[in-house]
């Protein structure tokens, strides 16, 4: 199975989870909608930086109603990559206290490389957020890695780099 499909598959089987527990989920676009905020969740195998940033910064969510769109505000992000994020994406969430408290990031090519771990980086403070990385823990029995500060001893801003996690 390729890295993308595979995405789609975790994310639709917690969709159905969310389901289940009576949250709104659209079947077409990937958001979660609960007590009126909108989970938001983008993957994608690479993003340029800037891109990232203004995404990030725009926080709009895009609501199928009925034949048209709704464009909506997004209370949470997350970000599903398929390939580690580049050290510029991660230091824009560390360096952005507005983006860090919205944006989640979750590094998926571990596990899409047939390990069985998940880097993340979750400052959020998103229920959903925290169901998916309880979905993946107990539904998918994949190990969750919290990302570690760029303030940690060991890392310097100028080297900082995501370590593969066994």
């Amino acid at each position: 199975m390729t890295k993308m499909p595979r995405v789609w598959e975790i994310l639709k089987e917690f969709k159905n989870l969310c389901r289940g527990r009576g949250w709104k989920i659209s079947e077409h676009e990937d958001w979660v909608e609960v007590n009126d905020e909108y989970h938001n969740f983008l993957w994608a195998r690479d993003v340029h930086p800037s891109s990232f940033k203004k995404i990030a910064a725009n926080r709009k969510c895009v609501v199928r109603e009925g034949l048209g769109y709704n464009v909506v505000d997004a209370s949470y992000t997350a970000w599903l990559f398929s390939k580690t994020p580049s050290e510029t994406v991660v230091k824009i969430i560390f360096e952005n206290p507005d983006i860090s408290r919205r944006t989640a990031l979750y590094d998926l090519s571990p596990l899409l490389e047939g390990k069985n771990t998940c880097v993340k980086l979750n400052h959020t403070e998103s229920h959903v957020f925290q169901e998916f990385e309880n979905f993946l823990r107990d539904e998918l029995k994949i190990d969750l890695q919290p990302l570690p500060p760029l303030s940690s001893p060991e890392i310097n801003s100028e080297s900082f780099h995501i370590a593969e996690l066994a």
